[in-house]
Parts: C-alpha cells; sequence; structure tokens
C-alpha cells in the first residue's frame, strides 16, 4: 500500500466507499456540495477526527456545456495561441545561454512557435471531418451529498451535529 502525508498508509481504494470499505454511517444528505462541506467544517472545529468523514455525491450527472463553434479558423488560432506559449518557453531555454541577442532567440521561439501550433491546429480540425465542430467543457454534478463518517463515530458526529441546530435529512447505515 503506497504511504500518504506523514507517511501513513493509506488503504487501496477498493470501490466500496471511503476509507476500503470499512463500516460507515450517513449522518446528513444535504442538496448541496457547501452545505455538506459546512457540516464537515463544523465536525472539524469541535476537534472531532474528521479523518473518518467523507461527503459522497450521489446522483451523478454528467453534464458538457457547448462554448461555441469550432472552425478550422478558430481551431488554428487556438493552436497559434498555444504554439506561441511553448515557443516562449523554447526561446527562453534557448536566450539564456545566448551571448548576444537573447532578446531576438526569445522572438523567434514565440513567434515560430505560434506558426506551428497554427498549422497543427489547423489540420487536427481538418482530420475530424465535421464530426465535433463545438468546444465544450464537462462537469460532473451530483443530486445530493451525503456526509458519512466511521461507524464507531457516528454517535459523537451525530451530537455535535445536533448543537448545530441543523439537522440531517437521515441517518442510515453503510
Amino acid at each position: 500500500m503506497p504511504s500518504g502525508p506523514a507517511g501513513q498508509t493509506i488503504p487501496f481504494d477498493d470501490g466500496r466507499g471511503p476509507q476500503g470499505g470499512r463500516p460507515t454511517v450517513t449522518i446528513g444528505s444535504y442538496p448541496d456540495y457547501p452545505s455538506a462541506q459546512r457540516m464537515v467544517d463544523h465536525l472539524a472545529d469541535n476537534r472531532f477526527p474528521v479523518e473518518h468523514t467523507a461527503i459522497v455525491g450521489t446522483n451523478l450527472t454528467l453534464v458538457e456545456t457547448v462554448l461555441g463553434r469550432m472552425t478550422t479558423g478558430r481551431s488554428a488560432l487556438v493552436g497559434a495561441g498555444t504554439g506561441a506559449w511553448f515557443g516562449l518557453f523554447i526561446g527562453l531555454l534557448f536566450g539564456i545561454f545566448t551571448a548576444g541577442a537573447w532578446v531576438a532567440v526569445i522572438l523567434v521561439g514565440l513567434v515560430v512557435g505560434a506558426i506551428w501550433g497554427a498549422v497543427f491546429g489547423a489540420i487536427a480540425h481538418a482530420m475530424t471531418g465535421g464530426r465535433r465542430d463545438f468546444t465544450s467543457a464537462s462537469s460532473l454534478r451530483a443530486g445530493q451529498y451525503a456526509v458519512t463518517v466511521d461507524a464507531q463515530f457516528a454517535d459523537q458526529a451525530q451530537e455535535l451535529l445536533g448543537r448545530m441546530h441543523l439537522t440531517p435529512t437521515r441517518r442510515t447505515g453503510g
């Protein structure tokens, strides 16, 4: 097993939940992540051993937000920007070891990187054959967030959350 911070052993995640399948208890379910985070923060503020706590998102949904149309020109422009950054980096590396016109070396790296980036960006877009002519960003969203704790700490956590005067929606074994 790999060791974690401070040399502590981290159990292998076998997909059965937090901490390698130890029995857990759901001490509350919340409609959004900030509410669940606030509960764990409250536990931490009251010296609860939060290393025995997990926030579990359930009812996951993949949302792909379309950001805009991707054309060959736009793909070339994005490629030029990426290539310019890479060219700038290479130019700076070579510029360090240049005795004379180091600014010229940096500018040449930037320009050559931008040109090659534009060429490769346009070629990459053309090779898709029009199958994906848009840009997007994907994100996972959960329908609700459950705060779980190891079963041995459930009563202590429930007592601390009760003091907060925000009772969770349910408590179940896991």
